[in-house]
This record gives C-alpha cells, structure tokens and sequence, in this order.
C-alpha cells in the first residue's frame, strides 16, 4: 500500500506540475478553455479503452491527438478562432464519449469522468515522468517564441519563427498533457488542473519566470496535497486536487488585496 502511494504521490506532482506550467501559457495566449473540451475529448478513447480493456492513457492520447490535429488542420484551412473550434471537437467528443460509457461498470465511469491515480501502476507511473520533463524542456524551449507569436504574428515571422509549427507543437503538447491529468483528474476536469495554478501564480508574480515556474510550484503542491487529503479522508484524489486548487487561488487573492 506504501509503494502503491508513493507512485500515485509521485505521478501526481509531475503531472500537476507540468500542467500548471502549460497552464501558465494557456491564459497568457488567451486559451484558458481550450484543456477543457480536449479533455471531454479524451471520453470516447477512455470509453473504449474501459470497455475493451487496455491502457486508460492511451486510449485517451489517441482520441486527444486526433482532435488537436483536428483543430490545427481546420485553424489553417478556415482562419477560425481556436476557442470556435475546440468547441466543435468537444461536442463531437462528447457526443461520442457517452455513447461508449453506456457499456463499462460503474466504477469504470467513475474512472472515466472523475479519474483514480490510487491504481496508477509502476510503468504509468515511469511514463508520466517521463512525458512531463519532455514537455517542460520542449515548451521551455520554445516559450518565448510562442509569447512573440502571441503579441505579434507579423513580428515573430519577420524573425523566423514559424508560427504555424510552433503552434501545433504547443497543441500537441496540450494534448499530451490532458491525456495524463485524464488519469488524476478524470475526463472532465483537465482544464481547472492546467488554469487554477496559473491563476493563483499570476497573484504573486512580477516577472514572466516567476509566473511561468510559480504555476509549475502551485500545481504540484496542489497535488501533492490533494493526494495526502484523499488518503486520510477517504475522500477521491481528483476531486481533492481540484478543491485544494481553488482553496489555493482563494487564499491567493485575499493574500494579494493585503
């Protein structure tokens, strides 16, 4: 029981934390509720991997990487907003997701909406690792090209940044990134994972560094701390997380108004 606590402890802080740290990019790009619908995305792939019994994470990756190559391919082909578009795959995933759901137990549909790292085993808990560092040294890599992006197409491509690739790589990043927090925190919550912890950050920062590490900070603290709440209280971790997340943000800003 020890070992099985240690790897959900574990697994939760790098996925916190890395989700945190793409939040903090998501609401500086105006993107706040993109993790959102890529998350109700996830609900088809989680549904079949549910009812035909293979791995939760990539039934919810594969589901997930199609929707963002999805909404890249539409995003250049109709110059639509990325919030219009999203909205169009979430439905569809939705849509989808629950008619699949029908077909697992109960304590599967739990798994699928709310999610259950108490079960995380030793391989997920290796590939969470490893996926969350290659994430933060990718986007760390590119972080300020995609801010420059965001203030200025013009400007960034007159200095050689190709936005279009820089984007689906952010994208492709989010959707990794949803595809663990489906895991913690279920198929409908991702969003609050990946938004409050920025959130919270942007009350104490002064500088983009300290904005950008102060959500990976918040949120594999809110993490950690939701998985000790959930083991003493019996209570669900995914759930336990998100509260913390917004007991956090709540603290943050009576903090900030003194």
């Amino acid at each position: 029981m020890y070992f099985q606590f240690s790897l959900s402890l574990i697994s939760a802080i790098f996925i916190g934390g890395i989700a945190g740290y793409l939040g903090s990019l998501m609401i500086t790009k105006r993107m706040g509720l993109v993790g959102g619908p890529l998350g109700h995305l996830a609900l088809p792939g989680v549904a079949l991997a549910l009812v035909y019994h293979f791995n939760v994470f990539l039934g919810a990756l594969l589901t997930i990487i199609i929707g963002g190559i999805f909404i890249w391919l539409l995003e250049i082909r109709t110059k639509a907003s990325m919030e219009a578009l999203t909205g169009l795959v979430f439905a569809t995933g939705v849509s989808l997701g629950f008619l699949i759901l029908p077909f697992s137990d109960e304590h599967q549909l739990e798994e699928a909406l709310i999610g259950d790292i108490t079960q995380i085993s030793f391989g997920e808990t290796v590939l969470a690792i490893t996926l969350s560092v290659l994430i933060f040294l990718i986007i760390k890599t590119i972080y300020s090209k995609l801010l420059l992006a965001e203030i200025s197409e013009d400007l960034a491509k007159t200095e050689g940044i190709q936005v279009e690739k820089y984007n689906f790589i952010y994208l492709a990043c989010i959707a990794i990134t949803v595809a663990l927090t489906v895991k913690l925190v279920g198929g409908l919550l991702p969003v609050a994972l990946m938004v409050i912890p920025a959130l919270t950050a942007k009350n104490f920062s002064r500088s983009s560094f300290q904005y950008s590490f102060g959500s990976l900070g918040f949120g594999a603290i809110s993490a950690a701390s939701g998985i000790f709440l959930a083991k003493f209280l019996s209570l669900p971790a995914g759930l336990s997380i998100i509260l913390l997340n917004a007991l956090i943000f709540g603290i943050s800003i009576l903090t900030k108004k003194q």
